[in-house]
Order: structure tokens, then sequence, then C-alpha cells
């Protein structure tokens, strides 16, 4: 885990005015980025930032994304926020071939950076980038990984109940992740199914995101597990014809964990009817706990500790000011999207910048999914023989 930081001492690291902010991608995630970066300071009592630059390969399609999302002004080259003074935070957004060599670059230029999931596409790429930030951080200066998810309020409030201990002694998790948007085999080829470009395929996408909930909610390293992973259909139409599918569309894993719970893992691309389904099961001796991502204001609560006679899965609506992060949103009742997790997200970072401590989850985090990505990839391909962590 990461220990917590020193004050930041460098002088381009404390800065009494805004926070400018660069970020770097302008499609899906650049999007949602963008919204949380805009609206941050609306919701939170945050330090404030500016919405300096943002940057793309493709220089009219950027500067119109730019203008939308309410950025002052686009790039088409990453290298040219570095230099640049009146750049503090570096927002990292890419396809993950890219995560390494920026963020790498951006931290040993004295930028604080984010970096969206995967942390990279390689364990060699995360620990180079792990290796980064404690340099970095060692000057005051922040990283942190894009697990959005622990922003989710009843995600939150799910990991308080169990440290509390309400589910006892956690015995059994099953996490699954399920989406249905390559399930058509006539479907084109993208960057996300290239290994080269991808790293991996619903692994890196989906499977680091459970992988991390695991962790994050039950507190405890993940030990060894055994995996294995499908690729359903192997070719798709690329932009010169047909062309490899180099990635998983789908992957399975068992986890062992240093506590002695025991986590199933199930991901998907091609789960037809399934659009976002991140479903979580916690079961342990006192209680157990259920929540799904297409109903995230709401988590499933079961008290094993109360009367027989009254017990059953009660729903939690999540929407009160006593809830996690709730206090800076709406009235009573009134739920969230999937969008103000990248707002919470944003806040939480920018208040470790100001106060000098370590942000959550951090780049030692990313590396330690990393090693589950690499450890059921390792396992399937030798027949789901089990690894060791």
């Amino acid at each position: 885990m990461t220990t917590t930081a020193p004050a930041p001492s460098a002088p381009d690291v404390v800065q009494a005015g805004p926070l400018g902010v660069a970020v770097l991608g302008y499609s899906f995630m650049g999007k949602a980025h963008s919204n949380a970066w805009r609206n941050v300071n609306a919701f939170h009592p945050s330090p404030q930032v500016a919405q300096k630059v943002l940057v793309g390969r493709d220089a009219g399609h950027v500067k119109e994304a730019a203008q939308q999302y309410g950025w002052e002004e686009s790039l088409t080259d990453w290298r040219q926020v570095l230099d640049r003074d009146d750049i503090h935070i570096v927002d990292i957004c890419t396809p993950g071939h890219l995560h390494a060599e920026i963020a790498i670059a951006a931290l040993d230029a004295g930028k604080h950076v984010i970096v969206e999931k995967p942390l990279a596409n390689t364990l060699a790429e995360a620990e180079l980038m792990v290796a980064a930030a404690q340099r970095a951080q060692a000057r005051g200066v922040q990283s942190m990984v894009g697990f959005n998810y622990r922003r989710v309020p009843a995600l939150a409030l799910a990991k308080k109940l169990i440290s509390e201990g309400r589910l006892g002694e956690v015995r059994q998790v099953r996490v699954s992740y399920l989406q249905d948007w390559l399930a058509d085999a006539d479907a084109p080829m993208t960057w996300r199914l290239r290994q080269q470009t991808a790293g991996s395929g619903a692994l890196g996408d989906l499977a680091s995101h459970a992988a991390d909930q695991v962790r994050y909610l039950c507190g405890s390293p993940i030990e060894s597990l055994t995996g294995t992973v499908n690729t359903f259909v192997k070719t798709r139409t690329g932009p010169d014809g047909p062309e490899e599918v180099t990635v998983d569309d789908a992957a399975w894993a068992t986890l062992h964990l240093a506590s002695g719970a025991v986590a199933s893992l199930e991901v998907s691309r091609f789960a037809t009817g399934r659009k976002n389904s991140l479903e979580i099961e916690i079961y342990g001796s006192a209680g157990s706990l259920s929540f799904n991502l297409e109903r995230l204001n709401e988590l499933q609560f079961f008290d094993a500790t109360e009367h027989a006679a009254t017990q059953g899965f009660r729903t939690i609506p999540v929407t009160e000011p006593e809830h996690p992060y709730l206090e800076a949103w709406w009235p009573a009742g009134h739920i969230l999207g999937w969008d103000s997790t990248f707002t919470n997200q944003a806040a939480d970072f920018l208040t470790a910048i100001r106060t000098g401590t370590a942000p959550s989850p951090s780049f030692e985090d990313g590396l330690e999914v990393q090693k589950v990505l690499a450890a059921i990839e390792t396992s399937a391909a030798q027949s789901g023989a089990a690894v060791v962590l």
C-alpha cells in the first residue's frame, strides 16, 4: 500500500491559484474526464481548477471537442504541455500503449498525473510507472490511477460497512462485469481489439475494475489464482480489410485472497443484453452485500445478526447526505449518475494535491491489478494452472 506522502516542497508544486489541467484524449474517456473537471468546483469544496488544454491527434476534431467541453485551447502534441508553467495536472485518457511514456515524462516534468485504468499494457510498463511515481512523490508530485468505481457512493458505503465489521469474516466474493458491445460478429475492428494498442481485451477493460473492487472492498491482497480467457470472434473488418483480433473477448478466474476469502471473477464484452453490468456480491459470517452498477444508487444489505423472523436483503437507497460523497450533491433522495463518479474522483485528487497526502488508488494499486491481469493470462496459457502472485 502507498504510504503517506511528504508535504509538497518543490516551488512548482505549491501553487496558490487555480490548478491548470490538461486532458490527453477527447473521445469516450476524454469526454467523461472533461465533464468532471468542468463541474468539480461547482459541487465539491476542492481546490480551484482551470481547464487549460485538451490534447488529441486530429487537429480539427480535438479543437471542436475542446470548444464543446469547455477547454481554453487544444493541441495535437502532448509533449507541449510538459514545459508549460500553467499546466499542473496531466490527465491521461489515451489508449493503453501510450500510458507509460506519457505518465513517466509528465511526472519527471513535475506534473501531477492521473491515468485511466488499466495502469499500463504490460507488467514491465507498470513497474516503470510506479518507480517514476515514487521519484515524483518525494518531490511532492502526486499520481493516481482512475478506478472511478471506488467513487460510487454505494460502493464507498459497502467499503465502510465491511471495514466496520458489519459482514463479519468475508468468505466469498462474486464479481462480474458484463457488456455486449462486441456481441455482433460484424462489429468493426477498433484499437481495443489490438494487443499492440490495448494490451488485452475484456481483461484490461473490465477485469481491471473487477479486480480492483475485490482488493478495495475486501482490504486484502490477491495471493494466487487460476484463470482462462476466450476470443469468440477471431477476425474483424478493419480499414484495410479482415484483421485478426489479438485480445480476449471474455475471461474467468478464481482468486484466493490473503484473508482466506475466495472470489470468482467473470468479464465479457459478449454478454448479449448486458450493457454495463458490474455486479458484486460479498458474503460474510455476519452479513452480505450486493451491488449492480446498472442500479448504482442502491446497495443490497443482509444482516445475519437480526432475528431470523425479520431477516432478509433490504435495499438501501444511497442518496442521503450521510452517505459517502452525497453531501456535495443534491437534496436527500435525488439520485446520481455514472458521470458523478469522475467528478468525485477529480475532487479527491485535487484535495490530495493541495494537502500533500497520497491519493488512492495509487500507481502501486494499479500495479497490483496489473499483476492479476498478467497472472490470468499466464494461467490461461498454462491450461488453467494455478499462479502465485
